[in-house]
C-alpha cells in the first residue's frame, strides 16, 4: 500500500478560465521557465476551439479530452522468481489526469509545419472526440493490460 503523499503542490486556478487542471496543463506545455509563453500557446488552442466548436465551451472540450485521453488500467513491471511479468494495474485519477496532458502534449509537439497552438488546439477536439494520437497511446496501454490480465494475480 503506498504511504499518501503529504505536501502535494497546487497550483493556483488560472486567471481566465478559473480552472486548477488548465492551470496545471499550462505549466506541462511550459519550456524553461517560459509561463507566459504556455499561456499564449494554452489560451490561443482554446480559443480555436471556441472559434472551430460554437456548440461547445472549451472548457469542456479540454475536459472531455482529458477524460478519453486517461487510462483505466496499465502494466507494470514485477520481478517474480527470476522472471518479469508485465502485471495490469489500476491508475489513480491524478496519474490518469498527468498521463493524459502528457499524450496529449505529446501528439501536438509530434507534429511539424503551423504553429503549436493550432497542433494542440486540433489534437485536443481530436481527443475530445475519442481520436487522436494520445487516445491512440491510451488503447494502446489498454491492449497491453488485457494481453497481461493473466498475470493480474502478481499485483499486490
Amino acid at each position: 500500500m503506498r504511504r499518501p503523499v503529504k505536501n502535494r503542490n497546487i497550483p493556483v486556478a488560472d486567471s481566465v478560465y478559473n480552472s486548477v487542471t488548465l492551470a496545471r496543463f499550462i505549466n506541462y506545455i511550459m519550456l524553461d521557465g517560459k509561463k507566459e509563453t504556455a499561456r499564449k500557446i494554452v489560451y490561443g488552442a482554446l480559443d480555436i476551439i471556441k472559434e472551430k466548436m460554437k456548440d461547445k465551451e472549451p472548457l469542456e472540450v479540454f475536459e472531455l479530452a482529458l477524460k478519453n485521453a486517461g487510462p483505466s488500467t496499465e502494466v507494470r513491471s514485477r520481478r517474480v522468481g527470476g522472471a518479469n511479468y508485465q502485471v495490469p494495474v489500476p491508475v489513480r485519477p491524478e496519474r490518469q489526469e498527468a498521463l493524459a496532458m502528457r499524450w496529449i502534449i505529446a501528439g501536438a509537439r509530434s507534429k511539424k509545419g503551423k504553429e503549436m497552438k493550432e497542433f494542440l488546439a486540433e489534437e485536443l477536439m481530436q481527443a475530445a472526440q475519442g481520436e487522436g494520437e494520445a487516445v491512440k497511446k491510451k488503447e494502446n496501454v489498454l491492449k497491453m493490460a488485457e494481453a497481461n490480465k493473466a498475470f493480474a494475480h502478481f499485483a499486490w
